[in-house]
């Protein structure tokens, strides 16, 4: 709905009881913020008399969702900005959070929860995990309510996260069968305007209820995922192949160096010298073929290509030649 959205926050705090594990002393910034907080507490310590490894500054981040009001608990992350080893048993401080316009909309405070572990030294040690960043479920209280605007008795607005035409067309048929009425109007592919029905003009809430128990069918939009960087290949179930042959072979060259000793003869005025032997080699594999025929469905492609034993980074590569080709008919986006 229009105008219920959430909100970012965002904090600086001191995570406290950490089993030496915290900033070392070239993290000024935690000491000054330790220092600052025993003054507002009537102790007062300079910053470079502070020797503490137990202390940790952190950042902390939240999510309000829209139509929070004062006293709602929500969930926080906690991540370390220091060089501190890990946050595990750490106790978060007092911290406030803050909207993009500076004001405090809540506060968190409480135990951490990791999910992981960090033991030993460098070179010796097990991880698990990441220990640096924790999380804290329902360690926020929210002390000011949301910036959201709330359902119009006469009608709203509702936005779809994925835009898309026929989408908003089916959901804008299932609201005015459902509702016996002209009550819903796409504006385009991404906003539909709905009207409230005059007997839910006192009922706001109940009417938006019902819209939320209705079930479209959302449209898919045939589309290939590719990240090199993994070598993970998503294809949709809505992906088709046009008639198409494939090629595909693997080129490999090897450089081999081996390093013979030269021995003079004895009493000779000669030296013993090492001289490389570099040998080049070259294998390529015999190009394997694939062929789909009209119709084909990604997963009659996919089997093809496993049966020729093709890696992920094999498929990654065949399938932009396809798409180059014009035989993919879906978007193929690289990541």
């Amino acid at each position: 709905m229009e105008g219920a959205r959430d909100n970012l926050l965002l904090g600086y705090g001191l995570v406290v009881g950490l089993d030496g594990t915290g900033d070392g002393q070239q993290t000024v910034f935690s000491t000054q913020s330790l220092s600052n907080l025993l003054r507002k507490m009537g102790v007062f310590v300079e910053p470079r008399r502070l020797r503490v490894d137990n202390v940790a500054a952190v950042m902390v981040t939240a999510t309000l969702p829209p139509f929070a009001s004062p006293g709602t608990r929500i969930d926080v992350v906690v991540s370390s900005i220091g060089d501190a080893d890990t946050l595990q048993g750490g106790t978060l401080l007092l911290t406030s959070l803050k909207a993009a316009n500076g004001e405090v909309y809540a506060v968190a405070q409480g135990p951490l929860s990791i999910g992981g572990f960090s033991v030993g030294q460098a070179g010796t040690g097990v991880q698990v995990n990441h220990p640096t960043v924790g999380r804290i479920p329902e360690g926020a209280l929210v002390e000011r309510a949301a910036p959201s605007v709330g359902p119009d008795p006469t009608g709203f607005r509702l936005q779809l996260q994925r835009p898309d035409f026929a989408t908003a067309s089916r959901i804008t048929e299932a609201l005015n069968q459902a509702f016996s009425g002209p009550v819903a109007t796409a504006e385009n592919s991404g906003v539909i305007a709905v009207r409230v029905p005059p007997a839910y003009r006192e009922r706001p809430v109940e009417f938006i209820a019902q819209i939320d128990a209705l079930e479209v069918a959302t449209d898919r939009q045939a589309k290939v995922i590719l990240n090199e960087r993994t070598g993970t290949v998503v294809i949709g179930n809505a992906v088709r192949v046009a008639p198409v042959s494939v090629l595909h072979g693997n080129l490999t060259v090897q450089v081999v160096t081996d390093f013979a000793v030269s021995q003079p003869p004895g009493f000779s005025p000669g030296q013993t010298v090492v001289t490389p032997q570099t040998g080049v080699t070259v294998k390529e594999q015999q190009a394997r073929e694939v062929s789909v025929k009209e119709g084909a469905t990604v997963e009659d492609l996919i089997k093809a290509l496993m049966a020729i034993g093709s890696t992920p980074r094999d498929i990654i590569a065949i399938m932009q030649s396809i798409a180059a080709a014009g035989a993919l008919e879906a978007k193929l986006e690289v990541i």
